[in-house]
């Protein structure tokens, strides 16, 4: 049950409305514990007393620190995704470029935002925690399907530019991948571009995490935000757009 949804509801019964609150509540102070403490500080004992309830009470609701780790992942990663969504939902369906940009820049604004929740679903794995892949999966794979998307709308449109600077044989083995790759998304952009694509991808959020983590140290960079539409441009040649 969507608990956003659970709460407004006028269907659901007042316990299940309750439930959702409470839920919800308790993925709030998960996200103020998350940002004070860490992913790997968390403590769900430690949100119980902030909510003003014994911890016996609260694992009624949320089982076990896994189960809330679960829960800010899928929040953490709905969130980002409606944000990529709205910021590219606000351009053209054929402004292919402009919608590249707008994707990055939502990541970027949002992980810059939201450090702490960005570290949970992108830096280094919790220790002892293991996302389960049938609930985080899905919405865990939103920003990079909709950036997937607008190549292969672009390549559809025949917006691609035929030759790039970046020209590397796709050798067979990694091409394999890539047409599994190709079957599972439903696109049809052939093996360089998709090859080229991951490398896009990979390379937004590692500049993101770079910036994130103070990778580049204090006093590299001044004009972050002019180094990063530059990455973006730079990126947008890799692809051909």
């Amino acid at each position: 049950m969507d608990l956003p949804s659970a709460v407004a509801d006028k269907h659901t019964t007042p316990r299940e409305r309750a439930r959702a609150r409470t839920v919800a509540d308790i993925i709030r102070l998960g996200r103020q514990h998350l940002a004070v403490h860490g992913a790997a500080g968390l403590s769900l004992r430690a949100v119980a007393r902030d909510l003003g309830v014994v911890s016996s009470a609260v694992y009624r609701y949320v089982e076990s620190r896994d189960e809330l780790l679960t829960l800010l992942l899928i929040d953490a990663y709905g969130e980002l995704g409606d944000e990529v969504d709205a910021a590219v939902d606000a351009l053209p369906s054929d402004d292919y470029r402009g919608r590249f940009l707008a994707l990055g820049h939502a990541v970027r604004q949002w992980a810059l935002r939201e450090p702490a929740r960005y570290a949970l679903l992108f830096g280094s794995p919790v220790p002892g925690y293991q996302a389960p892949a049938e609930r985080t999966t899905e919405p865990g794979t939103r920003v990079i399907y909709r950036m997937v998307g607008i190549f292969d709308a672009a390549y559809r449109a025949d917006a691609l530019a035929a030759e790039v600077a970046v020209a590397a044989v796709v050798p067979p083995a990694l091409a394999a991948d890539m047409a599994a790759i190709r079957a599972e998304l439903g696109v049809a952009v052939p093996d360089a571009a998709l090859a080229r694509g991951v490398l896009v991808w990979t390379s937004v959020f590692g500049a993101i995490s770079f910036e994130v983590f103070g990778q580049y140290g204090a006093d590299t960079f001044a004009a972050r935000d002019e180094l990063f539409e530059h990455q973006l441009e730079v990126l947008l040649g890799v692809i051909g757009l």
